[in-house]
């Protein structure tokens, strides 16, 4: 039986790493000469949008004041691609005694003021348009849940939603547009609060919860699950829009933009 030393000095250490699970299913390239292969379909995106609101602000500065990969994802499904990110510096230190409703409108609105207040004067131009969300878990009892501070309590709230049934999901969404006119306050804002329900699956097991936490999906999301990821296999069915229980409500987003963008705002 050979030693472990030469077993280790047989093995060849490979001069490039193995393929990515992506360059393996691709065919190899063809060789020099050789007939090309058959074209495959493509997949087209769909086009924009083609809406007066919309348009309005296509080339200009648009600003999402939140760090959510998410939402922004979530706007590009209705053409607003090239958007800035720029987050509120302001503290979100709202009393829990509020009540969700208040929660989640207070803080949105205090986000999107927090980024009006520093862009409007910037060197780049003043925006044309700023959306701010805040999302907000909230338990059966009515407790509003924040992200998990730990392994453990990351656990316990997901058993706590697991075992009370329902809980719900408060989404505020803000959109602020500047005027062109001095009319005071020199902005347009609209806002909207919607609310879903969600009931988790009472088969859930602590093993599958356990599981979910350690893929740390969750980690950085109120209530400790991503709907739009792996977290769905935590729920069973809602009541209302997906979409709010990943961050932003779109149709109502939408509504807004269109709403924020009308001339007559100029003429309050």
């Amino acid at each position: 039986m050979p030693s472990s030393s030469s077993v280790m000095s047989d093995i060849k250490t490979p001069l490039e790493p193995p393929p990515s699970y992506e360059s393996a299913s691709k065919p190899a390239p063809a060789a020099v000469g050789a007939p090309a292969p058959p074209r495959q379909g493509l997949v087209r995106a769909p086009l924009p949008l083609d809406l007066p609101a919309l348009n309005m602000i296509r080339g200009r500065r648009v600003i999402l004041a939140s760090a959510s990969p998410r939402r922004k994802q979530l706007l590009a499904q209705i053409g607003l691609t090239d958007i800035e990110i720029i987050p509120s510096t302001a503290p979100e230190n709202f009393p829990k005694s509020f009540t969700p409703f208040e929660y989640v409108l207070q803080t949105a609105t205090q986000k999107a003021m927090n980024v009006y207040q520093a862009e409007i004067d910037s060197a780049k131009g003043e925006p044309a348009l700023i959306v701010a969300a805040d999302t907000v878990v909230v338990s059966h009892t009515g407790e509003i849940l924040e992200k998990p501070r730990s392994e453990k309590e990351h656990i316990a709230v997901l058993k706590s939603l697991r075992d009370s049934g329902w809980h719900k999901v408060f989404t505020a969404v803000v959109c602020m547009a500047p005027l062109e006119s001095a009319v005071d306050p020199g902005y347009a804002m609209e806002t909207h609060v919607e609310e879903t329900a969600v009931k988790f699956d009472s088969a859930v097991t602590d093993d599958l919860i356990l599981a979910y936490v350690k893929t740390r999906e969750g980690a950085d999301k109120a209530g400790g699950y991503g709907i739009q990821g792996i977290g769905s296999i935590l729920v069973e069915k809602i009541d209302g829009t997906f979409d709010n229980v990943v961050g932003l409500p779109l149709r109502a987003t939408l509504q807004l933009i269109e709403k924020v963008m009308e001339p007559e705002n100029e003429m309050e």
